[in-house]
C-alpha cells in the first residue's frame, strides 16, 4: 500500500494515507485502490457534504443563541463521514459515537432528530431498528463493544460470509477513543471471533486538547497489526479515497474475512464542542495547512471541470433551505412531558419505575 507523504502544518513529514484526489482536485492513481464512485454518486457526495456543513453551521448558531444545550461540530470531517456511510449497504448496522451527523443524515434520519438529544427533549433521537443506526453515545469507545457484540450475533446467526450478500457492522470512533480500554477490548474480541466489523477511526488530530501525536507515535492504523487484522490509513479529506477504502473493508468483512481498522486522517476545523475554545491549542499554521486541504473545496475543484457556477449555486441554495427548515423545526419542538424522563429506561416496566413515574408531578 502506497502512502502519500507531505510536510504537515508543523513542517514535519506527514503520511496522509491512501489518496485518489489531490487537494488541487486532480485524480491520482493508487496501486491498491481505485475510484468506485461514478459521476452521479460523486455529485451526491458534494451535495451531502455541503448540506452537512451548512446544517452544522446552523446548529452551532442555534446553540450560541441558547436553543441547544450543546453542539458537537463536524466541520472538516465531511468527506470521512459521507464517503464511509455511502460505502455501507442499507442493511449494514452502524454504531456512531457523537459527531457523526453526516453519517446519520446519509441514512435518511431527519436532520432534526440529531438535535433532539442536544435540545434536551429526547434521550436518543431516532429508532435504531428503522434506520439500522444506533443512537449516539457519549461514553468514549463504548460503541465499539456494542458493535462487536452485534457483529458477533450476526456471525452466529450465519448472516455474513454468504457469497458477499451478508450483513456487516461499522463502528465509528475518534483518535481519543483509540486510547480507551473498551476499544482495545473490542479489537481483541473482533479478532478472536472473526467478527464482521469495520472500525472506522476519524483521526481529527485532537482528542479535545490532546494531540493525536501524543497518544500514538505511529499511525493509528498500525495498531491493527498487533491484533491480527488489516489496518489502512486513508486521506480522510478525500471522499473518493474514503469511499473506495471503506468499500473494500466492508467487502472483506462481508465475505467472512473478519475485522478491519480504517484510520481516516482528517482535521477538526472547529471546537471539540461549543463549550471548548480550540484557539487555545490549535496553532494558526496548522489550521491553515488543513484549510488548504478542505474536503469540500477539494471535490469542488474536481467538479468544476464539468459543472458551471450555476450548479454550485443551486447546491448552496438547497443547503440554505435545509438549514432554514432545521431552524424552524428546532424552535417548534414541544417540551417533553415530565414523566417521559423515565421512559425507555428498561425494555419492559418495573415496580420501581412505576413508583418513580407516580412521584413526578405533571403540573
Amino acid at each position: 500500500m502506497a502512502l502519500m507523504a507531505e510536510r504537515g502544518g508543523n513542517g514535519a513529514a506527514f503520511d496522509v494515507g491512501v489518496r485518489l484526489l489531490t487537494p488541487d482536485g486532480e485524480l491520482v492513481d493508487d496501486p491498491r485502490f481505485s475510484v468506485r464512485a461514478g459521476p452521479a454518486q460523486t455529485e451526491s457526495f458534494y451535495r451531502e457534504m455541503v448540506r452537512a456543513r451548512r446544517l452544522d453551521e446552523e446548529a452551532t448558531a442555534l446553540q450560541r443563541q441558547g436553543e441547544l444545550v450543546l453542539w458537537i461540530p463536524l466541520r472538516g470531517q465531511e468527506a470521512a463521514q459521507v464517503g464511509s456511510a455511502a460505502a455501507a449497504r442499507p442493511g449494514d448496522f452502524l454504531f456512531p459515537s457523537y459527531r457523526e451527523h453526516a453519517v446519520v443524515w446519509h441514512r435518511g434520519i431527519p436532520a432534526l432528530d440529531v438535535l433532539r438529544l442536544l435540545r434536551g427533549v429526547s434521550h436518543g433521537g431516532w429508532d435504531p431498528e428503522r434506520y439500522q443506526v444506533a443512537n449516539y453515545v457519549l461514553v468514549l469507545a463504548s460503541q465499539t463493544l456494542h458493535a462487536v457484540g452485534y457483529g458477533l450475533g450476526v456471525r452466529m446467526d450465519g448472516l455474513t460470509g454468504t457469497g458477499g450478500d451478508g450483513q456487516v457492522v461499522m463502528a465509528y470512533l475518534g483518535d481519543g477513543a483509540m486510547s480507551q480500554g473498551d476499544a482495545n477490548e473490542a479489537f481483541v474480541w473482533a479478532a478472536s471471533f472473526a467478527v464482521p466489523v469495520v472500525f472506522f477511526c476519524q483521526n481529527n488530530q485532537w482528542a479535545i486538547s490532546t494531540p493525536s501525536s501524543r497518544q500514538s507515535p505511529v499511525p493509528l492504523a498500525r495498531r491493527a497489526e498487533g491484533f491480527g487484522f488489516p489496518g489502512v490509513r486513508v486521506d480522510g479529506n478525500d471522499v473518493l479515497a474514503v469511499h473506495a477504502v471503506t468499500s473494500w473493508a466492508l467487502d472483506h468483512a462481508r465475505a467472512g474475512g473478519g475485522p478491519v481498522l480504517i484510520e481516516a486522517n482528517t482535521y477538526r476545523m472547529a471546537p471539540h464542542t461549543t463549550s471548548d475554545d480550540a484557539t487555545r491549542y490549535q496553532q494558526a499554521a496548522e489550521l491553515a495547512w488543513w484549510q488548504a486541504r478542505d474536503p469540500i473545496d477539494r471535490l469542488g475543484r474536481l467538479l468544476a471541470h464539468t459543472h458551471d457556477e450555476a450548479w454550485f449555486e443551486q447546491v448552496r441554495a438547497e443547503a440554505d433551505m435545509a438549514a432554514a427548515m432545521l431552524r424552524r423545526e428546532c424552535l417548534a419542538l414541544p417540551d417533553p412531558a415530565p414523566r417521559s424522563l423515565v421512559d425507555h429506561v428498561l425494555v419492559g416496566d418495573s415496580s420501581l419505575l412505576r413508583e418513580q413515574r407516580g412521584q413526578i408531578w405533571e403540573g
